[in-house]
């Protein structure tokens, strides 16, 4: 049997291929990750983990300090004078520091066995693996996790088909958390993100499609939340990343398989991007024990179909501001509804209702 350098090669060190790398790890393999950065590694991403995140989590065996942040049990939409919520029920989410997240992961990665190779960027494929560097590593399986622009994927080939991207921006505050729910405001076209991650401190996120639009600038049009931010210290600079809806004809080709963002994205708009990689880092790690990459292919299609199909039906209520009142006032008037959307939007409940809720939001989608 020819001898490889490593069993997995891991180019991509974020959340994603840290995950990736455990996974695989869990099951035995050698594992190398390379990554040019050096952690703990940010990123303007909304720091809300769901609960089904939380059992990926935990399914990968990464601890979570309770230190790490805060605890919210659900989520609150408002809109003018809407106000909609529900909770998760008898879980609850984690909001967190990406860094602090990003540190968790190193550290399982670390203790699991996986090399870690920072600040070694990948230069190129070769027929058996990679160039990190200008060391040319051989693998059985590579692992490209390298983000939304993923140069594994174009160096590999893989079509993808994107939606026009929208843009996010991200600042924490030094203030006390005043819920104990993510919020989502919703304003024309944007959308603002509250996540308490810690005892004294806020995380504020702005989705919208302008490019020219900051935190600053979409406040006033929410004159309680300013009230609530004003005179709070910056305890972070605004940074900002893209947002998109991508989708692969496929994600394995030969032995390189695509996680996390290089395998196709959801809009940020429903808070999974996260729970996304961790779930594909579980069914890529059991296809890679099987030895056989269709099992992920498969498994892939299924972890991004709800998701898809909530960031579809999200998007049109950005869209259509006349819907999303109506939709808004539906809600109100019926609680339950809200409820019930949000147990499917993080998996938790049985099929038969995920389908009939899967059914009436295509049929919304299709009236509108």
């Amino acid at each position: 049997m020819r001898q490889f350098d490593t069993d997995v090669l891991v180019i991509g060190g974020g959340p994603a291929g840290l995950a990736a790398a455990i996974a695989a790890r869990r099951h035995g393999f050698r594992v190398t990750l390379a990554e040019p950065a050096h952690p703990p590694i940010d990123k303007a991403c909304g720091e809300g983990l769901m609960p089904d995140a939380l059992s990926a989590l935990a399914a990968l065996g990464v601890p979570l300090p309770a230190e790490m942040g805060l605890p919210f049990r659900g989520i609150r939409f408002l809109d003018g004078e809407i106000s909609v919520e529900a909770g998760f029920g008898r879980s609850c989410g984690l909001a967190a520091r990406r860094t602090k997240l990003h540190r968790a992961l190193t550290e399982c990665a670390a203790e699991a066995g996986v090399e870690l190779r920072w600040g070694t960027a990948a230069q190129g494929l070769t027929p058996d693996g990679a160039v990190l560097g200008e060391e040319p590593v051989s693998c059985r399986w590579l692992i490209g996790a390298d983000g939304g622009a993923s140069r594994v994927r174009s160096w590999a080939g893989f079509k993808i088909w994107e939606r026009r991207a929208r843009y996010g921006f991200r600042r924490h505050y030094q203030t006390a958390p005043w819920t104990d729910m993510v919020e989502v405001h919703w304003g024309p076209g944007f959308q603002i993100y509250v996540a308490p991650v810690g005892p004294s401190e806020v995380e504020i996120a702005l989705l919208c499609r302008d490019p020219g639009l900051r935190i600053d600038d979409v406040l006033e049009y929410f004159p309680e939340l300013a009230a609530r931010l004003a005179g709070a210290p910056h305890l972070s600079l605004e940074r900002g990343g893209i947002s998109a809806m991508r989708k692969l004809p496929s994600v394995t080709q030969g032995h390189i398989a695509l996680l996390g963002d290089a395998s196709g994205a959801v809009d940020a708009i429903t808070g999974q991007g996260m729970c996304l990689s961790f779930q594909q880092a579980l069914a890529l790690a059991d296809a890679l024990a099987a030895g056989n990459l269709e099992g992920y292919e498969i498994a892939h299609r299924r972890i991004m179909r709800r998701p898809r199909l909530m960031a579809n039906f999200l998007l049109l209520l950005d869209q259509h501001p006349r819907a999303r009142a109506e939709v808004m006032r539906r809600f109100e008037r019926h609680p339950g509804l809200f409820t019930a959307l949000l147990a499917y939007h993080v998996g938790a409940v049985s099929r038969a209702v995920q389908r009939l809720i899967g059914q009436a939001a295509r049929k919304s989608a299709a009236m509108y």
